[in-house]
């Protein structure tokens, strides 16, 4: 047996893919939403000389802070350091990220005229930068961990290129749905189109499995996500699951589970809006269950927190492919002992 083979048996041999395809393990397994982030010193010393944008581009440095994240924490997978955003820049977008604002796209899809202005991406490789990191923390990483890859979902990247950054109500992104459902969907072709190859590009470069973001989809009635987003979102998830297990995340409506669970994907995200145990029960026995305590409750005191933690995981009731996790990404200003005790906690109290 080479190497290579060697090392794929392990990490598909590891705690996380066990509970991706919901085979027992020994203990449940947890990573964490924005785990390399600023509440953790090791990646402030790293972001501290450096914008957020040239920390993405530059593939050692987006290595380091995965990989120091993972060894800092103790989690069962490594995610890559990067956004869902920087790829709408090939597509045509005029981004920036603004200090206290966050990003911010200068040239937005102002109406149904000027979807034709978002362009296919005609050689991946100006991602390269995404996929080199890749390959630099694929290197480095423990042999039994995961690495996972990630983009935003098509309705969350549409948001973001029709609002020109963050909104409270939608009202432009929902405005071209309803009275331009062809030049809706052709802005979501579009971005699932990219999207398939961009993910199946971190695949061969390295990653394991891929979460796909939903972020804003929490925003649509179960009606309009059926009808404007689902065979969107669906399509990619054929497009990249052959290649690898798809994590379907979406946050901010629990009432869209059964739609989502139809959009595919070997495990579902899902956020603290809903009691685990009736996610399950909803999306059903033959996948399994990332989530899913409230990222707030990680400011608690520390008996507070692990009571917390073990009401996830009761609700999950011994079941197999229950993948810990937050609701949501974990806060800036965030104790790092607290993220550390988490995981500590839920190894402690997830053992079979």
């Amino acid at each position: 047996m080479n190497s290579q083979v060697a090392e794929t048996a392990i990490y598909q041999n590891s705690r996380f893919m066990k509970a991706v395809r919901r085979e027992p393990v020994d203990t449940t397994p947890i990573w964490i939403m924005r785990q390399a982030g600023r509440y953790l010193p090791e990646y402030m010393a790293i972001r501290s000389k450096t914008t957020f944008i040239e920390l993405c581009k530059t593939p050692a440095l987006a290595a380091e802070v995965t990989l120091t994240a993972q060894r800092v924490l103790g989690v069962d997978a490594a995610i890559l350091f990067a956004d869902l955003l920087p790829i709408l820049e090939p597509m045509g977008m005029d981004l920036e990220y603004l200090k206290g604002e966050g990003p911010v796209i200068h040239n937005p899809i102002q109406d149904s005229s000027q979807v034709d202005r978002l362009k296919d991406i005609a050689d991946m490789d100006c991602l390269d930068f995404v996929f080199e990191a890749v390959k630099l923390i694929r290197a480095d990483l423990p042999a039994d961990i995961p690495l996972l890859g990630f983009a935003g979902c098509p309705f969350t990247l549409a948001s973001y290129a029709i609002e020109g950054g963050s909104s409270k109500n939608y009202r432009r992104t929902k405005q071209m749905m309803y009275n331009d459902p062809g030049a809706w969907n052709a802005l979501m072709s579009r971005f699932v189109d990219n999207l398939v190859v961009y993910l199946q590009r971190q695949i061969e470069a390295g990653c394991q499995a891929v979460q796909i973001f939903d972020s804003w989809a929490g925003c649509l009635s179960p009606e309009d996500y059926q009808h404007y987003v689902q065979p969107h979102t669906a399509r990619l998830v054929a497009g990249v699951q052959d290649h690898a297990p798809v994590i379907n995340f979406l946050t901010g409506n629990p009432a869209l589970l059964p739609l989502q669970r139809q959009t595919g994907g070997q495990v579902f995200g899902v956020d603290w809006r809903i009691n685990l145990a009736d996610a399950w029960e909803i999306l059903g026995p033959d996948v399994a269950v990332q989530g899913n305590l409230d990222p707030i409750a990680l400011y608690a005191d520390l008996p507070i927190l692990k009571a917390k933690a073990k009401s996830v995981l009761d609700a999950v009731a011994g079941r197999n492919g229950h993948i810990f996790n937050l609701g949501h990404g974990v806060m800036p200003d965030m104790d790092p002992d607290h993220v550390k005790a988490l995981v500590e906690i839920v190894h402690e109290l997830g053992s079979r």
